[in-house]
């Protein structure tokens, strides 16, 4: 089995030296789809105040920018695109976040 880069040799967890990497453009697309009850997607659009969709757009791509304070051993990186769409569906909500940089390491945990 391959060795997880962000343990050592005695298991100890530690942030990946990156520092010899060279910087490329990286880009990253996550994808979910959040099942919710009928009757509470009905009243999704109808809120009276706002739209929660857009709030939870607006927190992804907030905690995208914020991703190496939130997960520990994730490296902060200059974001230069994040973004969240999410699209009402029959059963739920699907939701697509992508992230985009130029650096030495993607940019995976930030669109997740």
């Amino acid at each position: 089995m391959k060795r997880l880069s962000h343990y050592d040799s005695a298991g100890s967890p530690r942030m990946v030296d990156v520092s010899a990497k060279p910087e490329t453009r990286r880009t990253a697309r996550a994808h979910a789809f959040v099942r919710i009850a009928p009757r509470v997607l009905r009243k999704l659009p109808e809120n009276p105040k706002g739209n929660p969709l857009e709030i939870a757009r607006i927190a992804g791509i907030t905690a995208a920018k914020r991703t190496s304070e939130l997960i520990p051993l994730c490296h902060p990186l200059r974001i230069s695109h994040a973004d969240v769409e999410l699209t009402l569906e029959k059963q739920g909500v699907r939701i697509v976040s992508s992230a985009a940089t130029t650096g030495p390491t993607g940019v995976e945990m930030e669109a997740l």
